[in-house]
């Protein structure tokens, strides 16, 4: 496993920058498609935000200071990549975000990508009647199982403040869950 500094330092150096850009997609491409796929719910829309986090990264790996883990600064990058999809596909379709959702969920049983079942797709429909932050923060920690420190980091909030939209996010699946 090839540690953040080296890899980082092969990115930005011309001579390495390939490979390390090759490396870097197999390391982190799985766990950024499904985040973005958590987000923006379509699997051929999640494969255009992942390509547009990838490109956006290696355009900009030379702003990167190190201040933060690499994953973090990308999953950062793919985060606002899918809001800001999700937001554009909204407006594009004259429709507001959660309308944009609820249809988008309702495509998941037609999805060849989606292997889950009933229940999933219900836990689906309960997690986009959430506000978007605590959409984001309860498949951070529920799904990516994600600790409050590195969510911290990638969200620029303060772990109490992550803890209250986590618990506030579980109440209101659980509320909709047992009420649906």
């Amino acid at each position: 496993m090839i540690d953040d500094k080296l890899l980082v330092a092969q990115l930005k150096n011309p001579k390495t920058q390939e490979q390390a850009f090759r490396n870097l997609m197999s390391l982190y491409k799985k766990r950024l498609y499904w985040h973005i796929r958590k987000i923006v719910i379509s699997h051929d829309d999640a494969d255009d935000v992942l390509q547009n986090t990838f490109i956006k990264v290696f355009k900009n790996i030379h702003k990167f200071n190190e201040e933060s883990k690499l994953f973090s600064w990308m999953y950062r990058i793919a985060t606002n990549e899918s809001i800001t999809f999700i937001n554009a596909k909204a407006k594009k379709k004259h429709v507001d975000i959660s309308e944009l959702q609820n249809q988008l969920v309702n495509e998941l049983s037609n999805d060849i990508y989606f292997s889950g079942d009933e229940i999933q797709q219900k836990l689906q429909k309960a997690i986009i009647t959430l506000p978007k932050k605590q959409q984001l923060v309860f498949n951070m920690k529920y799904f990516d199982e994600m600790k409050y420190s590195d969510m911290s980091e990638i969200l620029e909030t303060s772990v109490g403040a992550l803890k209250a939209s986590y618990f506030h996010a579980v109440k209101k699946i659980e509320k909709y869950l047992t009420t649906n």
